[in-house]
Formats: C-alpha cells, structure tokens, sequence
C-alpha cells in the first residue's frame, strides 16, 4: 500500500461502511513519513507494539458507517500486513536490524552549566544586582562552574 487512502479503502472492503470511517488509524501508522518518506519510517509504528499503541490511543474498537463495531486492533492488523508483505513483525524484529553506531552508545553527563537548563546570565546579573559578586560573567561562571565540581566531589567522597 502507498497511501493512507488506500489502506482506508481496504478497510471498508474488509470490514464494512466508507474509507473515511478509517483514516485516522492508518494516517497515525504512517505518520512517521513526515520525518523520512522511505520504508523505513515502518520501525516506528509497523509492529505488534505500535498495533497495540493505536489501541490505547483510539480505543479497542471503532463503529463504523454501516454501524458494524470493528476492533481497532484488526484494522492495525491489516495495515501492517498489508506494509509488511502479510507478515506482522514485532518490534525486536525492527531494532535488530538498526547498525549501530559509536555515538548511539557513548553517553555522558553534561556539566555545562548553558546546557543544564536556567539561564546562567540572568542568574548572574541577579547576583551583581544583589551586590553577591563583582566578577564579570566568565570570571563568575567559571567559580560556579569550579564550586559545582566541588560540592560534586565532597558528595561522593
């Protein structure tokens, strides 16, 4: 399938009322296009995991047009069959496959006080309006940076 739209048709053989009684189901399946529009976009929602997702999000079942209650996991069924060649992966199947990467492995602990969050200018501007400090603001943000490391270091010791 290559498009929401037909997927929606599909529905509507399969299961009875009109397209439009399915499109936010499978527009939700292939959201991820907007990020990447190749077949890989599929690992994020194509898999028993994201089927079971798009029931807690749209509930276990919808009425269609022709008033007939239709699971909603079905309809994720068929779209990820109908995505997958007839097969419905699981999400283990997806991830192996990723080829890993040095930077997807190497976390660290960030301790640059601009990244950590607040705004250390502002911080410092309050602390010369205070009359706290007389440093210019690298000199300032230096010390707090050097007083962090050792409040740090007394913790752990």
């Amino acid at each position: 399938m290559a498009h929401p739209l037909h997927h929606s048709e599909s529905s509507a053989r399969r299961f009875g009322g009109i397209a439009s009684d399915y499109p936010a189901i499978h527009d939700w399946f292939d959201a991820s296009k907007e990020h990447m529009a190749f077949f890989t976009h599929r690992a994020l929602r194509h898999h028993t995991q994201g089927i079971f997702e798009a029931e807690r999000l749209f509930g276990q079942s919808l009425t269609n047009s022709a008033g007939r209650v239709v699971p909603v996991r079905w309809i994720g069924e068929q779209h990820v069959r109908e995505d997958c060649r007839n097969q419905i992966p699981s999400l283990r199947h997806w991830l192996g496959r990723i080829q890993p990467e040095s930077w997807m492995a190497n976390g660290h602990i960030d301790t640059d006080f601009a990244q950590i969050g607040g705004d250390p200018r502002a911080d410092w501007i309050q602390a010369v309006a205070a009359r706290q400090t007389i440093l210019g603001f690298d000199d300032w943000l230096d010390k707090s940076m050097v007083e962090c490391t050792q409040q740090r270091g007394s913790r752990t010791a």
